[in-house]
């Protein structure tokens, strides 16, 4: 087993800074109908905070069937094994924020955070205030992965194995922190669909899929209702015209070749 140094350990008996975040927000479950679409309401949720705090909110989604989401700058011949996704019709996508490829499906929780962006939060950077996120997820999920840690830039893991992956986007008055938790995921997908990373965390110490990743052992109903109570959120409904808007980004910009590589 990889060895996990001291800091990685570091959420065990931290104090966390309330200041940081709002003292309540919105939450719902909603997934659209196609992958795109998904993409795209969590642009839509981003830009309503940028331009109205009060708009906060934690989304939960779960895409029906196998895709590959990469992140924005990825380049799909390194991160995908396209052969492997057009033999088996699996649609390979781009989103807007950072990070690595995932493969996603029924069994992988989907979030989506877009919360206002403050003078202290920027102050911190993003590397300090993705360290501050992870922690909080991780302390929430305690009651039922009582290992888990944040690891790496942005992962949540337990006894060394992956079962989170967490990516952001920042504008000037709001970011999008998003990512998914593995807790019923048919594993062996991730290493038929996505090839070793091109950028991999020193505490994956080289392993490939099968022996890095893991789903936690939890339903979707427990993991959803810890993160909620986690940022203190409140059931609620999605703005229908929000999802209008991600039709309508998911029409002009999702839908073109730059975006969507093989629908």
């Amino acid at each position: 087993m990889p060895h996990l140094d001291s800091d990685a350990l570091r959420p065990t008996g931290v104090i966390l800074d309330d200041s940081l975040w709002p003292a309540s927000i919105r939450w719902f479950d909603l997934t659209l109908p196609g992958i795109s679409q998904n993409l795209a309401l969590d642009e839509v949720l981003l830009a309503n905070v940028d331009e109205d705090a009060s708009q906060a909110v934690l989304r939960f989604w779960e895409a029906p069937s196998s895709c590959v989401v990469l992140g924005r700058s990825n380049r799909a011949e390194t991160e995908v094994n396209m052969e492997a996704c057009r033999a088996d019709g699996i649609p390979v996508i781009r989103r807007s924020s950072g990070g690595g490829a995932v493969v996603l499906g029924p069994g992988c929780l989907a979030f989506s955070l877009a919360l206002p962006l403050t003078d202290a939060q920027r102050a911190l950077g993003v590397a300090a205030l993705t360290r501050e996120l992870m922690n909080r997820m991780a302390l929430a999920l305690r009651p039922i992965t009582p290992e888990v840690i944040a690891c790496g830039t942005s992962d949540l893991a337990a006894t060394s194995r992956k079962f989170s992956g967490n990516a952001q986007r920042w504008l000037s008055k709001a970011f999008l922190h998003h990512g998914t938790i593995l807790y019923q995921f048919d594993l062996p997908r991730i290493g038929r669909y996505l090839r070793q990373p091109s950028r991999q965390p020193d505490y994956r110490s080289g392993r490939g899929h099968d022996e890095f990743v893991m789903n936690v052992a939890a339903s979707r109903g427990s993991l959803i209702e810890l993160l909620a109570d986690a940022w203190h959120a409140t059931p609620a409904e999605c703005d229908p015209l929000a999802v209008d808007r991600a039709q309508q980004l998911s029409d002009s910009k999702y839908s073109s070749a730059d975006w969507s590589i093989l629908l």
